[in-house]
């Protein structure tokens, strides 16, 4: 079976691609992570395991899924027409349980959460939110679908949100790290102010937070291993988050659909009425540097 549940080194599912052998560990119990993608014999993704057994602790590694909400809002409040809802940053989806089963074409995973109860207090909307994670050849191609469900006794208010992919790549260090492809000005997330993005990648090292729109893939170098990891967008999920947090020897590579705050100022807000449905794509190749 492509799809097999393990316990070491700690409990997850592991998927491997019957045509390449390429693998994904998926944890879909803590907010329906993947905490590893081995793509020609090379885990990319870095994850911390240690703190990942703390459940008290926030995640650092592998590939959050931030939705509704990417970063945060003023006051950590939602405000809508219906009312005013507390909300953290990137929201929940990154910490509920999600389910899981193959692709039928056996060549992925399909991972899906719906609406509950508790979900309702922060984000008052009948959703479906699904991804499905396929692996081709080396590359992992992710399709996220958003799907606001129509309800008995439902109103008309569309369902505003925001989604973003959080993935951490392992590097060999920060110093061996490069990125080609970003735009030449940025907005840091740091001072929220708009910068130079060569100045912000000459500090790598030191730790960098800064979104930016480019206008083709992005590739994320390891010069010291020879490889790079191009991310391939596509609207409207083609903003780019780069984020560095030393020591670790991680770059976060980041699809946003909005920048932080999207829902309250209105900047790339997107938005579905009661039974409209929206795909979204992005891709991860790995070549050589």
């Amino acid at each position: 079976m492509p799809l097999i549940q393990r316990q070491a080194p700690y409990p997850h599912w592991e998927f491997t691609d019957p045509a390449s052998g390429d693998q994904l560990r998926l944890v879909p119990e803590r907010g329906g992570l993947v905490t590893g993608w081995v793509c020609c014999g090379r885990e990319l993704l870095y994850f911390d395991a240690e703190r990942f057994a703390d459940p008290g602790k926030s995640v650092r590694g592998g590939i959050p899924v931030l939705f509704p909400i990417c970063g945060n809002l003023p006051g950590n409040r939602l405000e809508l027409a219906q009312g005013s809802y507390p909300i953290g940053q990137h929201g929940f989806a990154r910490d509920l349980p999600w389910a899981i089963r193959l692709l039928d074409d056996l060549r992925g995973v399909r991972l899906s959460l719906v609406d509950t109860p508790a979900t309702r207090a922060a984000f008052p909307f009948p959703f479906e939110l699904v991804l499905e994670l396929r692996l081709a050849a080396s590359a992992l191609a992710i399709t996220a679908k958003v799907d606001h469900r129509l309800e008995a006794g439902q109103g008309p208010e569309p369902m505003p949100f925001s989604l973003g992919l959080h993935p951490y790549f392992a590097v060999s260090s920060l110093a061996a790290a490069a990125l080609e492809g970003l735009p030449p000005r940025c907005f840091d997330h740091l001072p929220m102010a708009e910068a130079d993005t060569a100045s912000q990648l000459a500090r790598l090292g030191q730790g960098v937070d800064f979104l930016c729109q480019p206008s083709g893939p992005v590739r994320l170098l390891d010069r010291e291993a020879g490889y790079a990891i191009t991310l391939q967008p596509s609207a409207p999920l083609d903003l780019a988050v780069v984020w560095s947090e030393p020591p670790r020897p991680m770059v976060c590579l980041e699809p946003w659909t909005g920048p932080r705050g999207s829902l309250a100022s209105g900047e790339r807000r997107l938005s579905l009425a009661p039974g409209e449905q929206l795909s979204l794509s992005c891709r991860y190749d790995l070549g050589l540097a």
